[in-house]
């Protein structure tokens, strides 16, 4: 273990985020996402396992390291609902708690019908799977920038 590293982030989730650009896009899924479909299609192209965590859990410790994206109007992409794009199910709400919560700030989430959704996913940086099991626990993260000292 590190000081100051949530301890459900494994050393490959580390790996990733610090492999991660701006702009690049984390797709954190639940049990039931295709999600090994589609991370073969990604930059890391292979699944990231985050077991023993729901997506808002998980998410929260992502964020503790993976600032999001302030240059773009909704760094944080859902699915809809299939058949009717207007519903709302009850993980939408708390992971928009947990990204308000992150950023100390309301966050814009924009959402997206399933096939576009998995052809963003697709383009994504990498695919972390939780345990949650859903349904519609998908959501694309867009990483952002840290202002650092020089060195």
């Amino acid at each position: 273990m590190l000081k100051g590293i949530d301890q459900r982030l494994s050393a490959e989730i580390v790996h990733a985020l610090m492999l991660m650009g701006h702009g690049d896009d984390l797709l954190i899924c639940d049990v039931n996402h295709p999600a090994v479909t589609i991370a073969k299609e990604t930059t890391y192209g292979s699944l990231i396992v985050m077991a023993g965590c729901d997506i808002p859990t998980g998410a929260a410790a992502i964020l503790t390291l993976m600032p999001l994206d302030t240059f773009v109007e909704a760094p944080v992409t859902r699915m809809e609902v299939v058949g009717n794009p207007g519903a709302r199910m009850p993980i939408f709400d708390r992971m928009q708690g947990v990204v308000d919560a992150a950023e100390g700030r309301p966050v814009t989430m924009q959402s997206l019908e399933r096939f576009a959704f998995y052809d963003a996913a697709k383009r994504a940086f990498c695919v972390i799977r939780t345990s949650d099991s859903g349904p519609y626990g998908c959501f694309l993260l867009k990483k952002g920038v840290i202002d650092l000292p020089p060195l």
